[in-house]
């Protein structure tokens, strides 16, 4: 069965969500960020030499790394879904545009909150850069009810997953009032609580 390695409420829990959004069957197994371990004891740097989740390993022993080309997988396995615009597809271009963006501009914006050795300015710096860039979402969101309009795609997952860090690190997303709507909107959907329950998230 397909494998999905993960650490709680890291960027992981955008290929978790999408997966249980998609209805693929697949087991997860638990990588700690911190001593890079599995459960029983294997060294994670032996499966991902990157050090990193989320990984999906698939049936066949082939294993995928990075969230974004991982999400887009997931998503064409189960067309039907409409987790991914059709490949080729202007509308495709777009969700790719936005998993970049999230990616590069969101998710490595957060590094230095979550890194303990960086100095307090970096960490300023930061939370500003990060502040721009999520006030550019909210006005996104923008009568709108996911990314893209009123269907939900693998954007979305990653968009709530990055989001949902600000409230660890001192970035607070509440006066965002479109972001903070659509992050709730997100949390609401029964593959995302179930998601969120299964990595001990949610009570």
């Amino acid at each position: 069965m397909t494998k999905l390695y993960y650490s709680p409420g890291a960027c992981s829990l955008s290929p978790h969500i999408a997966l249980r959004e998609a209805g693929l069957p697949f087991d997860l197994v638990m990588a700690s960020t911190k001593t890079k371990k599995l459960a029983d004891g294997t060294d994670f740097n032996t499966i991902n030499p990157k050090g990193y989740v989320p990984l999906l390993e698939l049936d066949d022993g082939q294993r995928l790394s990075e969230g974004p080309a991982i999400v887009q997988y997931i998503a064409d396995q189960v067309p039907a879904s409409k987790l991914a615009p059709a490949a080729g597809t202007m509308e495709r271009y777009r969700l790719m545009e936005w998993l970049n963006f999230i990616t590069s501009e969101l998710h490595k914006g957060f590094s230095p909150l979550f890194n303990p050795a960086a100095p307090d300015e970096t960490k300023t710096q930061a939370r500003t850069k990060l502040g721009e860039r999520l006030a550019w979402v909210d006005t996104q969101l923008e009568g709108k009810t996911y990314l893209m309009g009123d269907t939900f795609n693998v954007a979305d997952g990653y968009l709530f997953t990055v989001a949902g860090w600000g409230k660890y690190v001192g970035v607070d997303i509440a006066p965002l009032k479109n972001l903070s709507a659509y992050v709730a909107r997100v949390a609401a959907r029964p593959a995302v609580q179930a998601a969120l329950k299964a990595e001990g998230l949610l009570k």
